[in-house]
């Protein structure tokens, strides 16, 4: 009887000992559930991070937590189903306070047996809105330092483009001099008119390179071939490394395929030739390199890609080469750099599951190399064709640049289509009025109330059936457009803008 009376005291006092810890426990709120999701017990953590005393919530299911668009979604019985069917249930999600305050929770339920039979829940939570909070910070700082890295990149290339586009202005200012002046028999007049066409075709080349380099985006994975986008970008590298140093190139026709954000590898792959011409200040030779290479330390096994950039530069001295990928370090005088460019490359290639290495020796230059994993799906590359085809119709052409409007209007001529030009929306709109009109061309960015992209919309509800075709020059401009509307970037050529009219829904 003693021995029994001596068992009975131990439990209770173990049982006490438990409830006063469960109770006091104030950074997580503690408590138990019967199996039809009501609360049985409540501990001073979930008064503390809930607001609700004992005497409110006992009784209460503690669905009340949850917000109304989960509840609605049958939330609550649905946990409760996956504790018990899997032994566990955990997530992460918004909860709701006694004041209607949202906190962000980490929330555990355990399901109780007793004797084989279900008899409740044990349900955690803990409050890691801060945590939540810090976590988006941090992305958020992440995000603009990708951002100040690249737009770093970009204002270092920016003597580089203005020399380009005074020679090709110079091209075709002095070119259109000797038209004006010339026979068309004469053989300078054919040169003149290549020189021009040339030159433009550069000049878009650049433009579109800079624009789809600075533009703003997630970070997207894929298959490429490097050769390829070596080759895309190759206008932006040659204005990177300017006049007095000389660009070589070194890739493998047969280089695999890599899996990598392409904007963030151009964005790399420009950091390291700037950083090899700053390293060159009396000019030298920058040699770009892609190799397939096979690999096996513990690291880094199988199949990679070797990227090389290589420079016949200073060199980098012991001491400084295991800092150079730091943020914001930087050997270069004040104004010349940030410090960000190797450390975005150091990111980029970890970020692809590689890594980047650097060999260097003083007075005879640095090889960077970034090994990235083989990738083994196909990677696109299409090539678009030349070929034009003529059409028949009337087109109504939204342009309020009468310079621009005049060589479209030639173009979709030679095309054969008939053409009618307004300058705005609103004008367009009465046009309309009257029919004939088979299909409507419009640039995005005009004046007025209206722009391209509003009168389409518009256009799409009043006349469903007419087919819209929208053009812009502006990267921002165009992205709006998400896929609403076939869209054409200028520059483009005669026969972009033939395929893109025989695309459109007749």
């Amino acid at each position: 009887m003693v021995k029994k009376s001596s068992q009975q005291r131990d439990l209770f006092e173990s049982e006490r000992s438990f409830r006063l810890l469960v109770e006091g426990v104030a950074d997580y709120a503690l408590y138990m559930l019967d199996p039809n999701g009501i609360i049985t017990s409540w501990n001073i953590g979930g008064e503390r991070i809930k607001g609700y005393s004992p005497q409110e919530i006992l009784g209460q299911h503690f669905s009340r937590f949850y917000t109304e668009a989960d509840r609605a979604n049958g939330k609550p019985a649905r946990a409760l189903r996956i504790a018990r069917e899997q032994g566990r249930y955990e997530e992460e999600g918004w909860r709701v306070r006694k004041d209607g305050t949202f906190l962000w929770a980490s929330v555990v339920i355990d399901p109780i047996y007793e004797n084989g039979a279900l008899v409740g829940f044990a349900k955690i939570t803990r409050d890691i809105t801060e945590r939540r909070n810090a976590q988006i910070r941090l992305e958020a700082m992440q995000t603009q330092l990708a951002e100040s890295q690249k737009f770093d990149a970009l204002g270092q290339l920016t003597g580089g483009v203005a020399h380009d586009f005074n020679n090709l202005l110079m091209i075709i200012s002095g070119s259109l001099h000797i038209l004006k002046k010339g026979d068309p028999e004469d053989p300078r007049f054919q040169r003149a008119i290549s020189a021009i066409e040339t030159a433009a075709k550069r000049g878009a080349a650049l433009t579109g390179q800079l624009l789809t380099f600075a533009r703003r985006q997630s970070v997207n994975p894929q298959a490429i071939h490097l050769a390829d986008r070596i080759e895309a970008i190759r206008e932006v590298l040659y204005a990177g490394v300017g006049s007095a140093v000389h660009l070589a190139f070194d890739i493998d026709r047969e280089v695999w395929p890599v899996k990598a954000d392409i904007s963030e590898f151009e964005t790399g792959l420009l950091n390291l030739v700037i950083n090899a011409r700053d390293a060159m200040p009396d000019g030298g030779t920058v040699t770009i390199g892609a190799h397939n290479i096979v690999l096996d330390d513990p690291l880094h096994n199988g199949e990679y890609v070797a990227i090389t950039v290589n420079d016949t530069g200073l060199g980098i001295p012991s001491d400084v080469v295991d800092k150079i990928f730091e943020p914001f370090f930087t050997t270069k005088p004040v104004g010349k750099g940030t410090g960000l460019g190797l450390s975005q490359v150091h990111g980029f290639a970890h970020q692809a599951g590689g890594t980047i290495k650097v060999a260097s020796e003083l007075g005879k230059g640095t090889t960077f190399t970034i090994l990235l994993p083989r990738e083994t799906a196909a990677a696109s590359n299409e090539t678009p064709d030349a070929a034009t085809v003529r059409g028949s119709g009337t087109v109504l052409l939204v342009e309020d640049n009468p310079d621009v409007a005049l060589v479209s209007t030639g173009l979709l001529e030679q095309l054969g289509y008939s053409v009618r030009r307004v300058a705005d929306a609103e004008a367009a709109l009465r046009e309309l009025e009257s029919d004939g009109v088979d299909f409507v061309f419009s640039d995005i960015v005009m004046p007025g109330k209206l722009d391209g992209l509003g009168l389409a919309h518009l256009l799409r509800q009043t006349h469903p059936d007419l087919p819209i075709l929208l053009a812009s020059g502006y990267s921002e401009a165009a992205a709006g457009v998400r896929g609403d509307f076939p869209i054409l970037r200028k520059p483009y050529e005669i026969h972009e803008l033939s395929e893109a009219i025989s695309k459109l829904p007749r």
